[in-house]
């Protein structure tokens, strides 16, 4: 049986040091280390360069399926990975979910793995 990782929440955009900057702390790599799992597949991957993309700002579910040649379902799955990541927010409008990507968090990701990437 597969260990659980602990619960964090990841509603905020990651928030310690840089790793350079010092050794990070057993949570603070729990944090960090959840964010960057929730990337490790190339539909995330591809589903955040969509929205990152998007003119619109926000990509309904049914759209990025199409774009990615998966299920809905599939897609929904996936998003709720980065919404739970705290990479992205969505906003139900009738019978559509719509994402977004939250920039911040995004930033804060990558000052965290090296602060001289954003500036």
């Amino acid at each position: 049986m597969p260990k659980a990782l602990p619960v964090v929440d990841m509603s905020r955009p990651v928030c310690c040091d840089p790793v350079a900057a010092r050794a990070i702390s057993d949570e603070d790599a729990l944090h960090v280390a959840l964010r960057l799992k929730s990337l490790a597949d190339p539909a995330r991957v591809k589903l955040l360069s969509l929205l990152l993309t998007s003119p619109d700002g926000a990509e309904c579910t049914c759209d990025l399926a199409t774009a990615v040649g998966l299920s809905e379902s599939t897609v929904s799955h996936h998003l709720g990975q980065l919404r739970r990541a705290g990479l992205t927010e969505s906003e139900r409008r009738g019978m559509n979910v719509y994402h977004r990507v939250r920039r911040e968090s995004l930033a804060a990701l990558c000052f965290v793995l090296d602060p001289n990437c954003c500036g």
